[in-house]
């Protein structure tokens, strides 16, 4: 078994790695710095890359001749990596000084990378072209993963790749498309890439410019939400723009791997999906009950169905774009919209929150629970798209919500000791915890997370994190016996 010296070493091996993919990922925008004259803030970013360079110089002192990585190894590595991006990341927001506060640039770049959206900064059009560029290219990246888009990028052997690919990727699952797990992650940013492009193409065409473009693409595909404008993409009052993002960020939080199966022509293993239905289904359903209940605000059907429509892509795939407050709108469409924050996009997707399927797992298993309790006799299995799915599955995610629920009661406890109203502070925590940015009242789309104090916003720096990792490789980071051995190395071995 590996020793926990070289389990070390491994890991601050691969984190060099990906500091090094960060810091060429930072030139775009230090282009843009030089071409707009925003001296400043190419300071931060050079300071930012030489600093990660620098770091990242130190790998050749971790090789190790065994690179196996365990579950528990991919827990560590990915939680820790994203803990390493977002504190280098925010360092051109700090140097640069336009968000004074360090704290507040971890928070401001936790809320990029994790695609929440959250923000502190109350004029988002003051701050440097370069600086919006990078805010909402964090974006992009954490869309489908940091260290996914490093496999895509580095030549890893599987043993490292499988157990970081399932800590990474949102969902209860996280399968192979083809033999190769590095293959796998060419194939998802390749199809991802291609996506965007078109994004950005489309917006194009409805008057934006190509800065802009950009910024709400990378936003929609990494279902993120930072916008170069303080009215986000209502300031364009577009039904074209408002129809295409929406549309988009629809796209983007449905499973790629349904996308692979469509270029595959499998289009019965895509019509056969319960998750897409549940998804669609919903989406639907919460679009014309609110249209239907904020028609009097509108006046026309289409207006209502249009602003129905964009809000509910913008929450249930958790992007948090708004085209209008929908904190002034009824009680009936606000709380079906908080709703859709637990909710989430699909499983594979760039989205947050529970999960389709796990939503639509746990109401499977709730009911089988019930039809079990009449029948105490009786087989009954959870059936996910004609198939019985494994108890073990199951309790999976039974278990994993149950983990959720927990870190969300004590997260809210704490929360509350800043004082705020009850309404900002569960909708806040809601944002931050599914990864959507928005809430209601105090950090609704007009207002933003700038009052809360210095350790409210790390512990919702650290729920950010934990609601885009899955919550488990976060965790584990508290749990003293993930830091032993050989012990627990030998026993997962062996299991």
């Amino acid at each position: 078994p590996t020793s926990a010296k070289d389990l070390a070493r491994m890991i601050l091996y691969l984190i060099c790695q990906i500091l090094r993919i960060e810091a060429v990922t930072m030139i775009p925008a230090a282009v843009i710095a030089i071409v707009q004259k925003e001296y400043p803030s190419l300071i931060g970013f050079i300071f930012a890359m030489l600093a990660m360079g620098g770091v990242s110089l130190l790998s050749a002192a971790f090789r190790v001749r065994k690179k196996e990585i365990y579950a528990r190894d991919g827990f560590l590595t990915v939680s820790l990596a994203w803990i390493a991006v977002s504190l280098f990341g925010a360092l051109p927001f700090w140097i640069s000084g336009e968000i004074p506060n360090f704290i507040d640039c971890i928070f401001e770049t936790v809320s990029g990378f994790t695609t929440t959206g959250a923000s502190v900064v109350q004029n988002v059009e003051a701050l440097p072209m370069s600086l919006l560029y990078w805010r909402s290219f964090t974006h992009w990246v954490g869309g489908m993963g940091v260290l996914v888009f490093v496999m895509a990028i580095l030549p890893m052997s599987d043993g490292h790749t499988m157990h970081i690919l399932r800590a990474e990727m949102p969902g209860p699952t996280a399968g192979k498309l083809v033999s190769r797990m590095s293959d796998t992650a060419k194939i998802l940013y390749g199809m991802y890439f291609v996506m965007t492009l078109v994004m950005i193409g489309l917006l194009l065409l409805g008057g934006m410019d190509l800065f802009d473009a950009s910024v709400h693409a990378f936003g929609a595909a990494g279902t993120g939400g930072f916008s170069s404008r303080n009215a986000s993409v209502g300031a364009y009052n577009s039904a074209y723009i408002d129809i295409v993002t929406g549309i988009g960020m629809l796209a983007f939080g449905i499973n790629f791997n349904l996308y692979y199966f469509l270029l595959m022509r499998r289009f019965r293993d895509v019509a056969k999906s319960e998750e897409l239905w549940a998804y669609l289904g919903i989406v639907a359903f919460s679009t014309v009950t609110i249209a239907a209940n904020i028609r009097h605000l509108y006046g026309a059907v289409g207006i209502s169905l249009r602003h129905a429509f964009f809000q509910v892509s913008s929450i249930i795939t958790t992007t948090g774009y708004a085209t209008v407050d929908f904190d002034q709108w009824p009680g009936y469409a606000k709380t079906v919209l908080v709703l859709l924050m637990f909710v989430g996009g699909c499983a594979g997707s760039t989205g947050g929150g529970l999960k389709g399927t796990r939503v639509v797992t746990l109401v499977k298993a709730a009911f089988m629970d019930m039809r079990k309790m009449i029948h105490p006799n009786a087989v009954v299995n959870v059936r996910m798209e004609g198939r019985a799915m494994p108890e073990k599955q199951v309790r999976g995610v039974q278990a994993y919500f149950s983990v959720y629920m927990l870190l969300y009661a004590v997260s809210w406890l704490l929360l509350s000791l800043n004082g705020f109203d009850l309404l900002s502070t569960f909708t806040a925590l809601s944002a931050c915890i599914n990864n959507i940015g928005p809430g209601l009242g105090m950090v609704g789309p007009t207002g933003n997370f700038s009052a809360f104090a210095p350790w409210a916003k790390l512990l919702l720096s650290f729920d950010m994190l934990a609601g885009r990792l899955e919550i488990f490789p976060m965790l584990l980071l508290f749990v003293p016996s993930t830091w032993r051995g050989n012990r627990l190395r030998r026993w997962e071995r062996r299991n």
